[in-house]
């Protein structure tokens, strides 16, 4: 037989006899890595010792993974290049490799030009198991459940401290001691975790060295992937759809749900989630809330908290409770999109499937840094086990998107899963600095009024202007409201509340600029205005697209309210959904 046929990741390929798997997905366009590997044409030289064993696949019918680099082809063969089960064996023998070498790389005569630098950065690999990071830094390492500070690689540009300090205000940061320890730190050089960081993560976004980096977990989800005694769900948030196409070349504000939601099953997940669908969760927790505080206020009831302040951010949540604690009965007490969805998905979705809470994992994808913190909080645990398990960013996922082999922009669309993937247009904007409030309007109108909103798109409420209002009638009654994104611009709102001068019903509050869109963990925009409006304008485009477009209409909310819950903000449900806040005084305990 002069040639075998054969299907590499569901491709089918034909080559010549005796040719290798490595070589046949290189010319079907398929990468896999190597380096113990070399083929110099020319020469006539072919080097295939297998030794390293980094180009390993998996053959079915085949127990042990196969060395791509010296398996020859066989008729019929299946092979599988971007398996959980080959990603954890590719990244355990390189972290077995890197273990037994030198970490000179910034003084290497090799360094730029490295192999096992690039396949290191390739496959993720951020630390050396059983290797004391303490001991590679000649200074200090700062870790905390969201950002990873290095300041042996801090350069002293003081990018984070504008953001921290003048954007932001939250005085974090700022720059301490003289000459050769002269770094950008918390004061008194106490840690991340033990300061005001909020963990927004807008220092992280503007950092040029690997001073400031995410705390990255996507190491510990592909474990989880490769655990076939769990069962791994994943969320994503609607900021992650308008920007992680910018990660593989596409135009700022190109939606990429649907090549999203592929590449997660690709990945290996067992369920794709929207987290779209616990914001409208959220609207209904939310927005009842919301009219609950409003009837008290007209009723004339003195001891009502208004403005009722939105609690989805957690850069925020964590901002006011440093310091505005004297404030914390006026926010919603109702828990962040994140934090519903992992509560539900492990009381509801578990008992419908059938699967213990301790035997599934929740993984989240998020534009925000915050919410690795978050989900971290004690409160959002049951009998020590967490809601949402793990939370990465957008940019963590495009990492593991591009060390999974996955042609990203080739991929077609796919769909979420149901129930906890049907969303309305609602759920979707709150991606954006407004969209929040506004989704809360059109479900709160129809609730206070009982009339049909025709008109569900508040262009009022709508912009980038750091502080904006606006008044929304109610059939009757004037509904002011305040949006501001940027916890300065959050502060100046905060500072009329606590004054007595403020004269808003509601307002809604987002840490970084633009919102969610430009979150922490985004692709680094740069400060550019246009990709912000790019992405919003994005989500605004689903918003329009959606057959439903207020929370309260979405099927699967209402079947899970008179299935499950009963009714919005109370019993079962204010037991599930909803928090109370801290005294940041006082430390709130993360787990390690």
């Amino acid at each position: 037989m002069d040639t075998v046929k054969l299907t590499i990741d569901n491709k089918q390929v034909e080559v010549k006899a005796g040719t290798t798997i490595y070589q046949a997905a290189k010319d079907a366009g398929i990468d896999i890595p190597v380096l113990c590997y070399m083929n110099l044409h020319d020469m006539g030289i072919e080097n295939k010792p297998a030794g390293c064993r980094i180009c390993v696949v998996e053959v079915e019918g085949r127990k042990n993974l196969a060395p791509s680099c010296s398996t020859p082809c066989q008729d019929g063969m299946e092979v599988k290049t971007n398996t959980v089960r080959v990603l954890n064996a590719r990244k355990t023998v390189l972290e077995f490799i890197l273990s037994d070498h030198p970490k000179d790389c910034l003084i290497c005569p090799k360094s730029g030009d490295c192999e096992l630098q690039d396949l290191a950065i390739k496959l993720g690999i951020r630390n050396i198991p059983g290797e004391d990071i303490a001991e590679v830094s000649t200074y200090r390492l700062d870790t905390s459940p969201s950002i990873i500070r290095d300041l042996d690689k801090c350069i002293m540009c003081r990018r984070c401290e504008t953001m921290c300090n003048d954007i932001q205000t939250v005085g974090a940061l700022s720059a301490i001691n003289r000459g050769f320890r002269a770094v950008v730190a918390p004061a008194f050089e106490q840690n991340l975790e033990h300061s005001s960081c909020t963990y927004c993560g807008q220092c992280v976004a503007v950092c040029p060295t690997g001073a400031l980096t995410e705390a990255d977990h996507t190491n510990e989800v592909l474990r989880h992937l490769a655990n076939p005694a769990k069962t791994v769900v994943v969320q994503t948030a609607p900021a992650v759809r308008a920007a992680l196409g910018e990660e593989f070349s596409m135009r700022p504000g190109t939606l990429v749900t649907g090549k999203m939601v592929a590449a997660l099953r690709q990945l290996g997940f067992d369920y794709v989630f929207d987290t779209d669908f616990a914001a409208d969760l959220t609207i209904m927790e939310e927005g009842t809330e919301l009219l609950r505080r409003l009837s008290a206020h007209i009723d004339g009831d003195k001891n009502v908290k208004l403005p009722i302040l939105t609690s989805c951010c957690p850069g925020w949540v964590n901002f006011f409770e440093t310091y505005f604690p004297d404030l914390k009965d006026i926010p919603s007490s109702a828990r962040s999109p994140q934090q519903m969805f992992g509560t539900i998905a492990k009381t509801y979705f578990a008992g419908k499937k059938n699967i213990k809470r301790e035997d599934m994992v929740v993984v989240s994808v998020m534009p925000c840094l915050a919410k690795k913190y978050e989900c971290q909080r004690e409160e959002f645990s049951s009998n020590g086990n967490p809601d949402v398990d793990l939370s990465i960013s957008t940019r963590e996922l495009a990492a593991f998107i591009r060390q999974a082999n996955i042609d990203f922009r080739s991929l077609g669309e796919e769909s979420f899963d149901n129930p906890l993937g049907e969303s309305s247009g609602a759920g979707v904007i709150f991606g954006t600095t407004g969209g929040v409030i506004e989704a809360a309007v059109r479900t709160a109108y129809e609730m206070y009024t009982g009339k049909t909103l025709e008109r569900v798109d508040f262009e009022e409420l709508r912009g980038m202007e750091g502080v904006r209002e606006a008044s929304i009638d109610f059939d009757g009654l004037e509904l002011n409201i305040g949006i501001a994104h940027g916890l300065g611009n959050a502060r100046k709102l905060l500072d009329d509340i606590r004054s007595g001068k403020s004269k808003y019903h509601a307002i809604e509050i987002m840490a970084c600029p633009g919102g969610c869109i430009g979150g922490g963990g985004q692709p680094r925009h740069h400060g550019k205005s246009e990709i912000l409006k790019a992405r919003a304008s994005a989500l605004y485009l689903e918003d329009r697209n959606k057959a439903i477009r207020k929370s309260h209409e979405n099927p699967f909310i209402r079947e899970l309210y008179s299935s499950f819950l009963g009714r919005p903000n109370s019993g079962k449900a204010h037991n599930l959904l909803h928090t109370g806040y801290f005294d940041k005084k006082k430390k709130i305990i993360v787990k390690q």
